[in-house]
């Protein structure tokens, strides 16, 4: 029997809800295999600025730190959103990727059969698309510096400095060609080598660490031809790279190719240990939405499928990350829909009706 400290942040918005049944996934795991989930449960981003005035106390970076796994929810909302304003919910959450050193995002995008349909695209174009984003996460154009805005001769201005050096390179290189091994043995690059100096960098170390890896096939590729090629060919992509800005654009465009940003989860991790688990930090990608929250229509199954990354990544349990993942598969299959995945006007499940149809293919 294993123990577990999860320590878990729901935030804002949706975060409280969608985190909420997470946790009920868990303990559902937990009692099937005999594991030990132990929960502590803290503020962050908007109702952290609420409570206490900033985005994340100290001490809750601290106890994030301390766990085995972060389950996170979203933040930010309207009440916060003064792009004016000296704290923002979004802090709390850079906090935490600096604080616990998370500098790799991983994004898995699988196209489900059962909701081809719910796709914009057309189902050929889809069928069969199975690719996972690593988005660098602690440096470039969101953390680099200065970064700032000013006011010079009287004329405002602001600057944002993408700042990379090949160490941070380096290891996002190395973790893709390593995934890209276990996979189909493609890496895909993306940058813009051909205006940036910091994209001309990424581009030479890649190619650089691509020589310790001679099984596995590395295109590099213009960003923003990368999100016409997403569109017209994703099925041709297996494992992509990308710095922090690019990653975070192409993956809400490869949330697209499944139907929803609804399902699809995220894990940010840092340096793993031997056994290739480690410390890292659960998150669904979809944000707050804070125009549903607290109506029960916001779907779960992205953070059910978050909570699959966290058992594999920082508990490794692989057995008990398949069973949630076949568990979420299962209820697709058999027709079960939440409102973003029904067609308009057909029934749909609510939030906690969703999760409990999960929780019965888990046998809880």
């Amino acid at each position: 029997m294993a123990t577990f400290n999860i320590f878990v942040l729901p935030g804002d918005g949706i975060g409280p809800e969608v985190t909420a049944e997470g946790v009920r996934v868990l303990e559902a795991i937990g009692q099937r295999f005999e594991h030990v989930f132990k929960f502590e449960q803290d503020l962050v981003g908007g109702a952290s600025i609420d409570a206490h005035g900033v985005a994340i106390l100290p001490e809750v970076l601290e106890k994030a730190k301390a766990s085995d796994a972060v389950l996170f929810g979203a933040v930010g909302g309207p009440k916060w959103d003064n792009p004016n304003a000296d704290v923002r919910p979004e802090q709390g959450l850079l906090a935490l990727r600096s604080g616990l050193q998370l500098w790799a995002n991983l994004r898995p995008v699988v196209a489900i059969p059962a909701l081809i349909n719910a796709s914009t695209l057309k189902p050929e174009v889809i069928e069969g698309v199975d690719l996972v984003v690593i988005r660098e996460l602690t440096s470039g154009l969101y953390f680099g510096k200065p970064q700032e805005r000013r006011v010079v001769n009287g004329r405002r201005e602001a600057v944002d400095t993408n700042y990379y050096n090949e160490d941070e390179i380096s290891r996002v290189a190395h973790l893709g060609f390593r995934m890209a091994r276990e996979r189909r043995k493609k890496l895909t690059s993306l940058d813009k080598a051909n205006v940036m100096a910091s994209s001309r960098l990424w581009r030479e170390v890649v190619t650089e660490v691509s020589k310790e890896y001679p099984d596995v096939t590395l295109e590099h590729v213009l960003a923003d031809a990368m999100t016409m090629y997403l569109i017209r060919r994703p099925r041709d992509f297996d494992v992509i790279i990308a710095d922090n800005m690019f990653g975070d654009i192409i993956t809400d465009e490869a949330s697209m190719l499944t139907g929803s940003m609804g399902m699809l989860p995220s894990a940010s991790i840092g340096t793993l240990r031997e056994d290739g688990t480690g410390l890292g930090m659960y998150e669904p990608i979809h944000g707050s939405a804070p125009d549903i929250a607290g109506k029960g229509l916001a779907n779960p199954l992205a953070m059910i499928l978050t909570t699959a990354m966290l058992l594999r990544h920082s508990c490794g349990l692989e057995e008990e990350a398949r069973a949630v993942e076949q568990a979420v598969t299962d209820v697709i299959e058999a027709g079960d829909r939440t409102a973003d995945l029904a067609a308009p006007g057909a029934p749909h499940l609510s939030t906690r009706e969703m999760a409990e149809r999960v929780l019965a293919r888990l046998g809880a």
